[in-house]
């Protein structure tokens, strides 16, 4: 359901530029983002910053959008989008317990991991502030060089596959470190016992 609820506004976007174009589209993803935050709101009575600042991007570059009728103010919401959680996650680097990168991947991965050294968080954070920026910056080529068609493809299937792409190994790598308590198996015993 929550993951539904989070896919709700680029579902939305996707399906309304195909059927009614760009502006339709922009008006319908904010119409959806604000659904999206009062799902939130009514759950949780909270609303988290990885909610509330892409709404609020939304809101500015979509009705600027419709306002002006210019599709740029639109295009741009990914790659600011990218480059303010870049610089999130550059920040962290220096401030603060933990990176974000820490934060992040240790909250969807196993309880029970092998300690990580805190110089390989701070490497892995560093990647993190790299592939955001190059992700925004990839985000104005592709609005710039092509189609609306093919922008809107790539900001609905690309770039979710290219963070998952980048997310991958490195939850691989970190399930692999899981201590032996926490990821022992029958298989792990008869090895032993062999």
């Amino acid at each position: 359901m929550q993951q539904l609820i989070d896919f709700l506004p680029l579902i939305a976007f996707f399906a309304s530029f195909k059927l009614g174009g760009i502006y339709v589209a922009t008006a319908i993803l904010i119409a959806a983002t604000a659904v999206q935050i009062g799902v939130h709101w009514i759950r949780t009575r909270t609303i988290k910053t990885m909610h509330w600042v892409p709404a609020l991007l939304v809101l500015v570059l979509g009705s600027a959008t419709l306002l002006l009728k210019d599709a740029h103010f639109i295009q741009w919401k990914p790659t600011v989008l990218m480059w303010l959680t870049s610089a999130a996650f550059l920040v962290s680097h220096f401030i603060g317990a933990k990176p974000l990168s820490r934060r992040f991947l240790e909250s969807t991965l196993a309880e029970h991991l092998a300690p990580v050294s805190e110089r390989t968080w701070k490497r892995i954070n560093l990647t993190w502030v790299v592939f955001l920026a190059t992700l925004g910056a990839l985000n104005l080529y592709v609005a710039q060089q092509f189609s609306m068609d093919t922008w809107v493809n790539f900001k609905v299937f690309g770039i979710s596959i290219l963070l998952l792409l980048f997310v991958l190994p490195q939850a691989f790598w970190l399930a692999a470190k899981e201590t032996p308590a926490a990821g022992s198996t029958t298989l792990g015993k008869s090895k032993h016992d062999a």
